[in-house]
């Protein structure tokens, strides 16, 4: 069973603040209730950003490892099922942003892992696991690519946010 870790720090500074805590709240619970239904899912929370948080979790950690991030509120289990099964004999999984960003990662050993977030990090982690040697593959399903960043994002989605989501929104 992997370990799957969720990275999250607050709401989204892109969305108005009357209701960013709620929302980003609510898509994290979206995205828990799918995580928990393939493995052990560990928040991580830290205040050195996201690559620093994701690495401290991981430290102690062994075997297939997924980092999933809290604004993809239409995941399910099976997206997440066949981000693990794609994984390559002693590599990385990416799904990336429609952004070119990446929203999910699954990785063989933990020790894989880079901090590479931000613009363009899809293809970096592809970058790295090249200079490490192992192979990559890019996991192309809309659920892991259309991430929420404004309230159009959000209105983009429909109705296809999960339950959590979806109750925030009214």
């Amino acid at each position: 069973m992997p370990t799957i870790v969720v990275p999250f720090r607050s709401g989204k500074t892109r969305i108005d603040a009357n209701g960013r805590e709620a929302i980003a709240l609510a898509m994290l619970e979206d995205v828990l209730a799918a995580c928990r239904l393939i493995g052990e899912t560990v928040v991580a929370d830290g205040e050195g950003g996201q690559g620093a948080a994701v690495q401290e979790v991981l430290a102690p950690l062994q075997g297939i490892v997924a980092i999933v991030n809290a604004d993809l509120p239409c995941v399910t289990a099976d997206d997440l099922q066949a981000l693990i099964a794609a994984l390559p004999e002693e590599g990385i999984a990416i799904a990336p942003a429609t952004d070119g960003t990446t929203n999910a990662l699954a990785l063989t050993d933990p020790a894989l892992f880079a901090p590479l977030y931000g613009p363009g990090s899809a293809e970096e982690f592809r970058a790295h696991a090249s200079q490490l040697g192992v192979p990559s593959v890019v996991v192309s399903r809309p659920n892991l690519a259309e991430d929420v960043d404004t309230l159009d994002d959000l209105t983009r989605l429909g109705g296809r946010v999960g339950v959590n989501t979806r109750a925030a929104l009214t």
